[in-house]
């Protein structure tokens, strides 16, 4: 398949300057940083940076717009953020093609759009909804008033695997919640994030409630630094998260921290075994090139059907078609970076050097038609020793271990022997062994017999060292609200 540059239809007009105040700024002090689309190694778009004076500004237009947006009614609000549900459908097409320039996710992936209109309509129901209660204060007939208010002005920022993701999973309840937002997209992958801030001013949204800012270091420091910022949400690293809490110790900032994952897959004897193969595939090695924190990249099988689950999982990973992304029969692209190429396969041959365990599958960047982009093997691990770095350091990439278990006591002490505790899945057709396994397995989400589907409904968040806090549901709205207690004197 020719490594040509991506097709720019009118529907994939690359965004790049900033969006502040609703305007777009394409000069700025900081500079820019050439994007590189990963499937190509070659340049697709020059990105406008954020500096110091540009968070002064977004932080500054954002509590301009953040005061203007509480004096709408709840329903003018509300109406508002379906509107801006009903942009992101129509521009769903331009949405997913710009995800696959920003990080050559696969088209026949690039689905985040849909979540992210899933998110805006659930949120914009809450506007108008009750967030507080009354309660009596004890031994006096007085009232107390415990309401729930906005922050204010609040910061989000995303890692380059999930713009529209963390737009969906952050934005939308802090809008809701009547915060304005300074987004940072990563610079690796803003161009989604840019549209959607257009999407916003144009959907009737104040100027300047959605600020949308990729930065370098330096911009996202001063914008954890600004004393205007009133909560931070970050989704990404462990390393990256120790140096946003430090910098946001400065203005006792709180954060809230979305991180990674080494997610067991539990296989039991009694599951569905070519299911269970399909599921290990695509949730393992597949999906975004296992460049995903939800990627359960440790795969625990019951020694009893372990040869049979790797008969039937190993074609399916050797299956994958893997190519240009703007292929819809494409399932599998390449990696973010020629960097992270390169790192990915110093854990393969390091791996194999240790003796981690037996490289089944894959194992090398791919050459021929795909030798300029970031391509590496789908990569499978049998026997593998869940003490070894191969099993306890996530890789964010597209390789995976598998492991044995005798009985369901061991498979527990595994999964749960990791510094992580982001996801779990569980594959078994015996509903009080799914019950049983579930409660006992140190996870924020426990998957049964499915993939990693987020929804508007549900919260999402780790456990560990994969961070706190959540996102979705009423304690993903929750997160953007601060308490106040009123009481008032009854006698």
């Amino acid at each position: 398949m020719p490594t040509t540059e991506p097709t720019r239809g009118p529907d994939t007009e690359l965004p790049s300057g900033l969006l502040i105040g609703g305007d777009r700024v394409t000069r700025t002090a900081a500079g820019t940083h050439e994007h590189i689309y990963p499937a190509t190694g070659r340049p697709n778009a020059t990105i406008t940076l954020a500096g110091p004076a540009e968070m002064d500004l977004a932080v500054a237009s954002g509590r301009e717009a953040q005061r203007e947006w509480m004096s709408f009614t709840v329903d003018r609000r509300r109406d508002l953020l379906i509107d801006l549900a009903d942009a992101v459908r129509e521009n769903m097409i331009a949405l997913s093609g710009l995800n696959v320039h920003d990080y050559a996710v696969p088209t026949s992936l690039s689905v985040n759009t849909i979540l992210l209109e899933r998110f805006l309509r659930h949120f914009a129901g809450y506007v108008d909804k009750p967030h507080g209660h009354i309660t009596p204060a004890a031994g006096s007939t007085d009232l107390d008033l415990i309401e729930r208010e906005p922050y204010g002005v609040v910061g989000v920022i995303a890692p380059w695997n999930g713009a529209l993701v963390v737009a969906a999973s952050c934005v939308a309840p802090a809008l809701a919640a009547g915060n304005a937002v300074v987004f940072k997209p990563s610079v690796l992958a803003p161009m989604a994030a840019l549209r959607f801030g257009e999407l916003c001013v144009a959907a009737g949204l104040p100027p300047g409630l959605v600020n949308v800012v990729p930065a370098h270091a330096d911009g996202g420091d001063a914008l954890v630094r600004h004393p205007g910022i009133r909560k931070i949400h970050f989704t990404g690293g462990g390393d990256t998260a120790r140096r946003i809490l430090t910098s946001a110790a400065v203005n006792l900032t709180p954060v809230v921290a979305e991180l990674g994952g080494k997610s067991a897959n539990l296989i039991f004897a009694d599951a569905d075994l070519d299911a269970a193969a399909q599921l290990a595939a695509y949730q393992g090695p597949i999906v975004q090139s296992g460049q995903s924190c939800a990627c359960a990249s440790r795969i625990l099988v019951h020694e009893s059907i372990y040869d049979a689950f790797l008969a039937k999982f190993i074609p399916v990973v050797e299956a994958a078609t893997i190519g240009d992304p703007l292929d819809p029969t494409v399932v599998f692209g390449p990696v973010i970076s020629a960097r992270d190429a390169d790192r990915i396969v110093g854990v393969i041959d390091r791996a194999v050097a240790e003796r981690s365990g037996e490289l089944l599958t894959g194992g090398k960047r791919l050459g021929g038609e795909l030798i300029e982009g970031y391509y590496i093997q789908p990569t499978v691990f049998g026997n593998v020793d869940n003490t070894s770095d191969l099993a306890r350091i996530e890789t964010f990439g597209p390789v995976v271990s598998v492991l044995k278990f005798r009985d369901e006591a061991e498979a527990i002490r595994i999964a749960n022997d990791s510094p992580y505790g982001l996801n779990a899945f569980v594959q078994t057709n015996d509903l009080t062994r799914a019950h049983r396994v579930a409660r006992q397995l140190e996870a924020g989400s426990v998957w049964i017999n499915q993939i990693s589907d987020m929804s508007p409904q549900a919260p999402y968040g780790g456990y560990k060292q994969s961070g706190y806090g959540r996102t979705g549901g009423l304690d993903g709205l929750y997160e953007f609200l601060q308490v106040k207690s009123i009481r008032i004197a009854m006698s």
